[in-house]
C-alpha cells in the first residue's frame, strides 16, 4: 500500500499541473457559443475561431473539395431543440457535428450524426444526416476571425452566416410553428389564465383575425398588471389593423394620454404612431 501512495501523489501533481498549465496561455482559437431562439425552441452553436495571420485561406490552408470542421479543434457543433428546415431540407431536433466541403464556386454544407469529434479526422460519410449544396459569396473586405451568426432572425425563419477571409456563405432556416401556436392559443383561450396579451401579439404580428383579436384586447384592459397606456396601444393596434379607423384613434388617442400621465416616452411615441398611420 505504501508503495502505491507516492504513484497516487504523483498522479494527483500531474493532473493539477496539466489543469494549470492549460490555463498559462490562451488558446489559439478562441471558442464561442451562440444560443439562438428560433421558433418555439433554441439553436445552439458551438465552434472554434482561428484567425487569418496573413494565410491565404480557402484553397489553400483549408483545401477545396475536402472536408473541413467548419472551425478550427473540435469540430462544429449545431444543437436544434425543435424540428427545423435547412435549405429546404428537414432536420430532426437533435445534435450534429456540422461540417463542410469548400468550394471555388459552391460548398457543401453536411449535418454529421456524430457531433462530437476532433477536427474531421474520424469523420465518416456514412454517418451523415444531411447534405446539400450552396453558394458562396466574395466580399472585398477581409473578416480576420472565423465568424458564424444569425441573422435576419424572424419567428419562423433565419439566416446562418459563415464570414471568413473574403468568403461568406449564407444558410437559411425556417421552421413550421404555426399550427402549432394557433392550437396553444385556443387551447390557452379555454383556462381560468387566459393569455390575452401573448395571443394579441401573435396575431396582430402575423395577421391573424383580427375581428377575433378583439374580443382580447377588450378584456386586456380588465386584466391585471398591465399599464392603460400598453392596452390601449394594443386595442388601437388591433382596430387600426381590422379597419375601424376612429376607433382606433379613439384608443391611441387615449394610450397617448395615459402614457403622458405615466411619464412613458415610449408609449407616447408608440400610440402616436397609431395615430399618424390612421390620418390624424
Amino acid at each position: 500500500m505504501k508503495k502505491l501512495l507516492p504513484i497516487a501523489f504523483m498522479a494527483v501533481c500531474l493532473l493539477i499541473g496539466s489543469q494549470t498549465y492549460a490555463q498559462l496561455t490562451p488558446a489559439p482559437s478562441s471558442t464561442q457559443t451562440i444560443i439562438q431562439d428560433f421558433g418555439l425552441g433554441k439553436i445552439t452553436l458551438t465552434y472554434s475561431r482561428p484567425n487569418v495571420k496573413g494565410r491565404q485561406i480557402f484553397g489553400y490552408t483549408e483545401p477545396y473539395n475536402t472536408v473541413w470542421r467548419t472551425g478550427a479543434n473540435a469540430a462544429t457543433i449545431i444543437t436544434f431543440t425543435d424540428d427545423v428546415t435547412l435549405e429546404g431540407h428537414k432536420v430532426a431536433a437533435g445534435t450534429y457535428g456540422l461540417f463542410s466541403i469548400p468550394g471555388v464556386d459552391e460548398w457543401t454544407i453536411i449535418l454529421n450524426k456524430t457531433a462530437k469529434q476532433w477536427g474531421a479526422y474520424d469523420y465518416k460519410q456514412a454517418d451523415d444526416y444531411l447534405r446539400f449544396t450552396i453558394k458562396p459569396t466574395q466580399i472585398k473586405e477581409t473578416v480576420e476571425t472565423l465568424t458564424l451568426q444569425f441573422t435576419n432572425v424572424f419567428p419562423t425563419s433565419a439566416d446562418l452566416n459563415l464570414l471568413w477571409e473574403h468568403t461568406a456563405l449564407t444558410i437559411h432556416l425556417t421552421t413550421d410553428i404555426d399550427a402549432r401556436v394557433m392550437a396553444r392559443i385556443d387551447s390557452a383561450m379555454q383556462t381560468t389564465d387566459k393569455p390575452y396579451y401573448q395571443a394579441i401579439i401573435y396575431y396582430w404580428n402575423n395577421d391573424k383575425d383580427m375581428n377575433k383579436a378583439l374580443p382580447w384586447a377588450i378584456a386586456l384592459q380588465s386584466a391585471p398588471g398591465f399599464p392603460p397606456y400598453v392596452v390601449k396601444l394594443w386595442l388601437a393596434r388591433v382596430e387600426l389593423k381590422k379597419g375601424d379607423k376612429a376607433a382606433a384613434i379613439k384608443a391611441a388617442q387615449e394610450g397617448v394620454d395615459a402614457a403622458k400621465a405615466g411619464n412613458s416616452t415610449e408609449y407616447v411615441r408608440l400610440n402616436t404612431e397609431v395615430l399618424t398611420a390612421a390620418g390624424k
